[in-house]
């Protein structure tokens, strides 16, 4: 069949459309094939760019504040996990006395005696003013019971003159009892000088108490001896001797309801036992030397130095403490005296009648004797 030349353009046109149509499609998808590439070697897209413009609002903290320092005293309490721990601190003119921990409802012990030359200390006091106005109802010493606010308690030193003191002449009387009845007729085999009415020493203990007397310590009379601590007029010291069994059934209960210390002079060979109760202070009568010796006088006045030392020391073994030694009988010498420097005791307290005064000597500390009918009014002509 021949061929015309209408049919031979319209091939020739088909085929020139087929080969653009070809061409085109080579060209997409080298295309695609180069943007592909382009991606992967670019990596993700960036982010969009913040606008420079825009206030940014940085987030804001609370500091943590920082704690208070501690105080002398509360530092001394983070060291005690007794909860009945309590810091007592000190103030006071010229006072610069570290904080110490004491016992709440126990009393104080070892409280200080400040000493400053031209001055007399006066005592601790419950407030500033009371420790001013030497306010005697306020002032607190070692027969005084703890109390606090918070586990912390400030006590405030008191001041007076040399010239003060002197002129306050203060004579402290030292009661001596020694046993004690029941029976307010008195017993007929008793030594009258050596015992009292419990009822009696009932009523004189609540006359003491009802009516404010300060009750030193030993410590403080012996300071008060020296002139470097002021003691009122209305003092008293409470002292029984031997630790009869009288005494701790009958007595001993009795200071200890109307809390008034007192001290109970131990022959430690008879006795051991631990003190009653805390208004009762134990100190030495002698370990073995309430006996007489070949004079019919105490040992404390026939034995030599090196024996009667030895004795006390070992007295003072058993209780725990020293300061002041009563002798047996009252006998006392020279002899006694250097037996008991030698035995580290400060302080010996005889059967003489008389008051301690500022000078006494403390090697013959005198006493007023309590025997048996004694009543409220013979004491108050004793102590007022």
């Amino acid at each position: 069949m021949t061929t015309t030349r209408a049919q031979h353009r319209r091939r020739s046109s088909r085929r020139v459309r087929a080969r653009r149509t070809l061409v085109a499609a080579v060209a997409v998808a080298v295309i695609a094939a180069g943007v592909t590439a382009l991606a992967l070697t670019r990596g993700p897209a960036a982010p969009p760019v913040a606008d420079e413009t825009a206030v940014v609002e940085t987030p804001t903290s609370t500091p943590t504040p920082t704690p208070p320092a501690l105080s002398a005293a509360q530092q001394l309490l983070a060291t005690s996990t007794d909860a009945r721990a309590c810091a007592v601190s000190y103030e006071g003119e010229g006072i610069e006395i570290a904080p110490v921990l004491q016992t709440e409802g126990n009393r104080y012990q070892g409280l200080p005696i400040p000493r400053t030359a031209g001055r007399v200390f006066a005592g601790w006091y419950a407030a500033a003013t009371d420790a001013a106005a030497l306010n005697l109802s306020a002032r607190l010493n070692g027969a005084d019971l703890v109390s606090c606010t918070d586990r912390e308690r400030t006590l405030h030193a008191g001041w007076t003159s040399p010239e003060a003191n002197t002129a306050e002449a203060a004579g402290i009387p030292i009661l001596m009892y020694h046993q004690f009845t029941r029976n307010p007729q008195g017993e007929d085999t008793w030594l009258r000088l050596n015992y009292a009415y419990v009822g009696d020493f009932d009523a004189q203990m609540a006359y003491i108490q009802q009516s404010g007397f300060y009750l030193p310590t030993w410590d403080e009379l012996s300071a008060f001896i020296d002139g470097a601590l002021y003691l009122p007029k209305h003092s008293v010291i409470i002292t029984d001797d031997d630790a009869d069994s009288s005494w701790l059934e009958l007595a001993a209960p009795i200071v200890d309801g109307r809390n008034l210390l007192t001290t109970s002079f131990v022959i430690t060979s008879s006795r051991t036992e631990p003190t009653p109760n805390q208004f009762v202070l134990q100190r030495s009568h002698t370990h073995d030397l309430h006996r007489a010796g070949a004079n019919g006088k105490g040992r404390m006045v026939n034995d030599d130095v090196d024996t009667i030392a030895a004795d006390l020391e070992k007295s003072a073994e058993i209780l725990g403490a020293k300061e002041v030694v009563a002798y047996p009988f009252g006998h006392y010498n020279d002899t006694t005296k250097e037996a008991v420097r030698k035995a580290g005791f400060e302080m010996g307290r005889t059967v003489e009648q008389g008051y301690v005064r500022i000078g006494t000597d403390k090697l013959a500390l005198p006493v007023v004797r309590m025997n048996y009918g004694m009543t409220v009014d013979d004491l108050k002509g004793y102590i007022g």
